[in-house]
């Protein structure tokens, strides 16, 4: 096992197949840990800290979905991937709906859990990437308050939507340097495809309306890598 291994918590009443889990993905250098129902998984959950869960629809005395509701009481970055024996789509929306980044229906194949865990481990990363714990910004002439998602200069006042606002303050963060199309798709749209990147195209669109009441502020396409915002003396 690497020193740095990601650490998994695996919730699966099946302890056969539990098991068998758990000994390949520790064969690919994953730090596993197997909890056999939702109660004793909550419990393991709370012992330590952990990179991904994956957590089995059906179990006894606490199903995967109320275990997915409390764990995401207390952190709601943790990705999930739920394991189920039925293909409902109910189910699937219902996972989703509580914070689900992935679904696999049994039987599946090994390989495939596989490239999913490290397709949301790279995703994680991106979410990682250094930010500020600031909520109040200045912005050349405008003053940003990102917890009320209000952008205002003199009596202009702008209410933002959720988007929007999470856009402008990536933006700001990063202000005269780069914001790749990359890292925004998937913090804030959680998703790198055609549609999210021209949805993003329009937000960018909105923003810049907003903040050309300054005209010493720009907000400057880096064609093909992403955006800057600039201040200009």
């Amino acid at each position: 096992m690497k020193k740095n291994s990601k650490k998994i918590l695996l919730v699966e009443d099946d302890l056969n197949f539990g098991n068998i889990l758990k000994e390949y993905l520790q064969i690919n250098n994953y730090d596993l840990v197997l909890a056999r129902n939702g109660i004793e998984g909550y419990d393991k959950f709370l012992s330590a800290e952990f990179d991904l869960c994956i957590l089995d629809v059906m179990m006894p005395f606490k199903d995967g979905f109320s275990l997915a509701k409390e764990i995401r009481s207390k952190n709601e970055e943790v990705p999930l991937i739920f394991l189920t024996a039925k293909n409902l789509k109910e189910d699937v929306l219902k996972g989703f709906k509580i914070g689900a980044d992935d679904y696999l229906t049994k039987p599946f194949d090994t390989e495939v859990l596989l490239a999913k865990i490290k397709a949301i481990m790279s995703r994680k990363k991106i979410f990682n990437v250094p930010s500020s714990e600031d909520i109040i910004f200045k912005i050349g002439k405008f003053h940003f308050n990102s917890k009320l998602r209000i952008l205002s200069l003199e009596k202009n006042q702008f209410k933002l939507s959720p988007k929007e606002n999470e856009l402008l303050r990536l933006l700001i963060i990063n202000v005269d340097d780069l914001l790749s199309r990359e890292i925004a798709l998937n913090k804030i749209w959680r998703d790198d495809s055609y549609f999210a990147s021209r949805s993003m195209d329009v937000y960018i669109a909105k923003l810049r309306k907003y903040l050309s009441l300054d005209t010493k502020i720009e907000i400057i396409n880096i064609h093909g890598e992403g955006f800057r915002l600039v201040v200009n003396d």
